[in-house]
């Protein structure tokens, strides 16, 4: 089975845009989205629903390098070897297995054409 993208991200390019992004998404498109969580970030919902029926949720927030962007993430069950095999294949790792405490563990990687793209270590069900 190949790797699905199980998260996105919508970046706006400063922390004081990101209100104004996610209003533009949520006004335009009807999306819910959710920024009342300890790190302010933007919970995106398209459909409404934390279980998505359609589609896949994400976020619309602020970027950390100050740079407007899209990231898309894929769901693999062992960064490292990802990360390897991306490396193997003309990528580079932007940013190594890193853990939101309690909630995923993640990699940012870039691809040989320079996009920004994201791993999201794949769970078991709870």
């Amino acid at each position: 089975m190949g790797s699905p993208i199980v998260h996105f991200e919508i970046m706006a390019a400063k922390s004081g845009d990101k209100k104004a992004l996610q209003d533009f998404y949520a006004n335009t498109f009807g999306w819910r989205i959710d920024a009342s969580n300890p790190m302010g970030y933007g919970l995106a919902y398209p459909d409404g629903n934390e279980e998505p029926k359609t589609g896949v949720n994400g976020a619309v927030d602020a970027s950390q390098d100050d740079q407007p962007g899209v990231v898309l993430y894929l769901g693999v069950d062992d960064l490292d070897a990802s990360l390897a095999q991306i490396s193997a294949a003309g990528g580079s790792t932007v940013m190594p297995p890193t853990e939101v405490p309690g909630m995923v563990w993640f990699a940012l990687f870039r691809d040989p054409a320079g996009n920004t793209m994201g791993l999201v270590k794949n769970q078991p069900p709870a």
